[in-house]
C-alpha cells in the first residue's frame, strides 16, 4: 500500500481524541506531500538539520513536532515555525526555547519528556527533576513557552507487560504534575507515547498522542 492507504489504516485504529503525528525523518519532502493531500497536518521530525531544510519546501500550515534530543544551538533555528517541542529534558533547554519564542514574537508549545525506558540511551527527566525544574523561578519567569503535558519513549520490545508498564508510569507522572502543577490549566492535557510498533497499547494506556513513522511511511530512507 502506498502512504495514503497506509495513513488510512492507520486512522482507523486511532480513537478521535487521539492526535496521529506522522513521523516523517529521513522521507523526502513527497513523500510528506502524500499524507498532507489526504488532510493530515501534524508532522514529526527527530533531527533539527532535516527539519530546518524540509520546512520551507512544504506548505506553511502544518504543524511541525519536533520529536528527538534537541541541542540548545539549533533551536533558534526552529523557533521561527516548530508547533511543538516535544521532548524538553531540562531547564535549559526551556530556557533557551523561551529566549528564541521570545525573540519571534511566539509563544512554542512543549511537552516535558520522561525517561521510563529501560534503555539507558534514551532521554529525559525523572519525576525529581521535573518537579525541580516547575519550581524554580527561571521556569516561573518563562512567558513564551507553554508546557502542554508530557513525552516517554517505551522500550523497543514485544513484550507487553513491560510496554504496558512504562506507560502506565508515564500517564501517572502526567497525573502527578496535573495536581500538583497544573491543576487549573486546561492547556496541560497532553500524554504523547506510543509508536508503530506499540501505538495500539499506548492508547489503552491513557496516550493522547501517537508519534507513528513506519506504519504510515514504511522503513525509513537512510
Amino acid at each position: 500500500m502506498g502512504i495514503a492507504e497506509n495513513l488510512q489504516e492507520v486512522r482507523k485504529i486511532i480513537p478521535a481524541h487521539v492526535r496521529l503525528v506522522a513521523v516523517s525523518k529521513t522521507h523526502p519532502p513527497e513523500a510528506i506531500m502524500e499524507a498532507y493531500d489526504t488532510g493530515h497536518r501534524h508532522f514529526g521530525e527527530n533531527k533539527a538539520q532535516e527539519m530546518i531544510a524540509k520546512q520551507p519546501e512544504l506548505p506553511a500550515d502544518i504543524s511541525w513536532h519536533f520529536i528527538g534530543h534537541l541541542q540548545t544551538n539549533k533551536v533558534k533555528y526552529l523557533a521561527p515555525f516548530v508547533s511543538m517541542i516535544e521532548s524538553v529534558d531540562s531547564l535549559k533547554l526551556l530556557k533557551e526555547i523561551d529566549k528564541q519564542a521570545r525573540r519571534n514574537g511566539r509563544t512554542i508549545d512543549c511537552l516535558l519528556q520522561f525517561h521510563i525506558a529501560s534503555e539507558e540511551t534514551k532521554f529525559g527527566l525523572d519525576l525529581g527533576e521535573a518537579r525541580l525544574l516547575l519550581r524554580s523561578e527561571a521556569y516561573r519567569s518563562m512567558e513564551n513557552i507553554r508546557i502542554c503535558g508530557v513525552m516517554g519513549m517505551a522500550t523497543f520490545t514485544d513484550d507487553i507487560p513491560t510496554l504496558r508498564k512504562e506507560f502506565g508510569q508515564l500517564r501517572q507522572y502526567f497525573r502527578i504534575l496535573k495536581e500538583g502543577f497544573f491543576s487549573h490549566d486546561t492547556a496541560f492535557r497532553e500524554i504523547s507515547m506510543g509508536m508503530s510498533g506499540d501505538y495500539g497499547i499506548a492508547i489503552e494506556e491513557g496516550s493522547t498522542m501517537v508519534r507513528v513513522g513506519t506504519a504510515i511511511f514504511g522503513e525509513r530512507k537512510l
